[in-house]
């Protein structure tokens, strides 16, 4: 019979605290319990050897023997067979089961006999009723849900189907892309009447054509004619509410910014506000001039010297 590395089941450094042990048993525990993989053979053996990893690691005696003799285990199985379990006391875990399990009762969660490797190093298999009856939480779940860039700006309720079920869910205003929503007790059904699991909806907001989005502050190009630019006037630009008018000055050069104060993104979960819009001008240099235009530019060149 091989060396099993307990450690390598679970997934924890050989320095890992109890509680760090008994978090990744938890994990590993919920996610191939048999109740929740009821076809899948290799779910029901990794569900095996996590218990038997943490029925080992979660008993500080077992724990120390198991640390003492590593690879070289054939010792212990010597040792005990002279003179008993060499650290003394019972063979049965201290926690009653597999360090305590996952609730208040002292029941155990082993899907099946342990190896022989256990059996020869440890020399039983501690306490084993109640096997498979303890309360798991649900699976949680994952899901996408993808909004535009203006329904982002909006509190909505869309409806969401996972799992053959319609949730209607709020997006508030103001939600960022990749942003995770979520919602307790609406992911796969516990085991034993133990609590659901969680759903958690990651948004994806679409790009949008007009503005680029930084945080809550939003930013656009604006395109001004040269003759707008160096006499002045007036342009539209787009908000989210629609349409604004602004005053262009005289002068006004390729790049500049001007900011508009609260005519940004909502800020999320704070009504009533919201980021700045940032624009910036570029002047449309003309391309295409008539005899006469081309006759003017040189009378103000000249003019200008």
């Amino acid at each position: 019979m091989a060396y099993i590395d307990y450690y390598k089941v679970l997934g924890v450094d050989k320095k890992a605290t109890q509680e760090e042990i008994k978090k990744a048993y938890r994990k590993l525990a919920r996610k191939y319990h048999p109740d929740l993989n009821p076809k899948d053979k290799e779910a029901n053996k990794l569900f095996q050897q996590i218990n038997e990893a943490n029925e080992a690691l979660s008993d500080p005696d077992k724990r120390k023997k198991y640390d003492e003799y590593g690879e070289n285990w054939k010792h212990a199985d010597q040792a005990q067979q002279q003179g008993g379990n060499p650290f003394g006391g019972s063979r049965r875990s201290s926690s009653g089961g597999f360090g305590g399990g996952f609730g208040s009762g002292s029941a155990d969660f082993g899907g099946g006999d342990f190896s022989d490797f256990f059996e020869s190093m440890f020399g039983g298999g501690g306490n084993r009723q109640q096997r498979n009856n303890a309360r798991f939480k649900g699976q949680d779940l994952q899901a996408e849900l993808k909004i535009s860039f203006r329904e982002a700006a909006e509190t909505h309720k869309p409806t969401i189907t996972v799992n053959g079920k319609n949730l209607r869910i709020t997006i508030p205003a103001g939600i960022s892309n990749g942003q995770v929503i979520k919602l307790k007790g609406q992911g796969s059904p516990g085991v034993n009447n133990g609590p659901s699991g969680d759903l958690f909806i990651t948004i994806t907001i679409a790009d949008d054509p007009v503005f680029k989005r930084i945080g809550d502050d939003l930013y656009l190009t604006k395109e001004i004619d040269l003759y707008t630019a160096i006499l002045g006037g007036e342009t539209m630009i787009d908000t989210l509410n629609g349409k604004v008018k602004l005053k262009v000055p005289a002068g006004t050069q390729n790049g500049t910014k001007i900011r508009l104060k609260g005519k940004g993104f909502p800020v999320y979960k704070k009504d009533g506000e919201f980021g700045n819009l940032f624009i910036t001008y570029t002047v449309n240099i003309p391309v295409s001039l008539t005899e006469k235009q081309i006759e003017l530019f040189k009378q103000l060149q000249e003019l200008s010297m």
